[in-house]
């Protein structure tokens, strides 16, 4: 699992920031370390805690370092001079708060650095595509392979799929050997990858809406059978 860094000129925000996002995660959340202000009760950035925070969740699978403000990646770039794990370290120009969000999720599911940067970076595609604005880069999608197990089911949430169950989906998917689509077939958006957070966001599905899960791979009935199961209850959102 990678490490993510959040450096901030704001102890509060970073602290409601990562809140926000570890509300998304199921189960055990990634290495996460928060550095934010220059002293106490000083706004602003030091290089040094960075480092100290980089040091604290690097492994194996490498760190991802969130930032917010322009003088807060100039103290990450600054903090590489400092560190002394072995581990690579990405600075990511993801959105702070959308950013952190999918990075968290996609860490805690186990992607990838180049995963859970990339996610992050296109943090605020799903945004932008429900207001009728171009994306900034492509929104993960999914090629049309035919799937061999597929179910179509019924959005029974409020909001439909929104942060949270998307969450619990892309959670859902990691644990099976399998690839998963998401098609909205009452739109006709999709299909996008069932383990990609924006992507699944990106649907705009909403309650009512019929939503075709599609999987190929050793265990593709399984990650049906389980999302099929998930959607009854609204993917933990309605009372069973």
């Amino acid at each position: 699992m990678i490490g993510l860094v959040v450096v901030s000129h704001s102890p509060q925000l970073a602290r409601a920031a990562v809140d926000l996002a570890l509300q998304m995660v199921q189960g055990t959340p990634p290495p996460l370390a928060i550095a934010a202000g220059a002293g106490e009760g000083i706004i602003g950035t030091d290089a040094t805690e960075v480092a100290r925070a980089i040091d604290e969740v690097s492994g194996a699978d490498g760190v991802l370092v969130v930032m917010d403000l322009g003088s807060a990646v100039l103290s990450a770039t600054l903090a590489l001079e400092f560190v002394t794990s072995t581990a690579e370290v990405r600075l990511s120009d993801a959105p702070f708060v959308e950013g952190l969000i999918a990075a968290v999720v996609l860490a805690a599911a186990g992607a990838s650095l180049d995963e859970v940067d990339r996610e992050a970076r296109s943090a605020m595609d799903a945004k932008r595509g429900q207001l009728d604005r171009p994306a900034t880069e492509a929104t993960p999608s999914a090629a049309a392979t035919p799937a061999e197990a597929t179910v179509e089911v019924e959005l029974p949430n409020p909001d439909g799929l929104h942060s949270r169950p998307a969450a619990v989906i892309v959670k859902t998917v990691s644990g099976f050997d399998a690839t998963v689509t998401i098609t909205d077939v009452t739109t006709g958006k999709g299909p996008v990858a069932g383990n990609s957070l924006i992507g699944i966001m990106s649907l705009g599905a909403r309650k009512g809406d019929v939503v075709r899960f599609g999987a190929v791979g050793a265990q593709a009935a399984e990650a049906i059978a389980a999302l099929d199961e998930l959607s009854s209850s609204g993917f933990g959102e309605l009372e069973s």
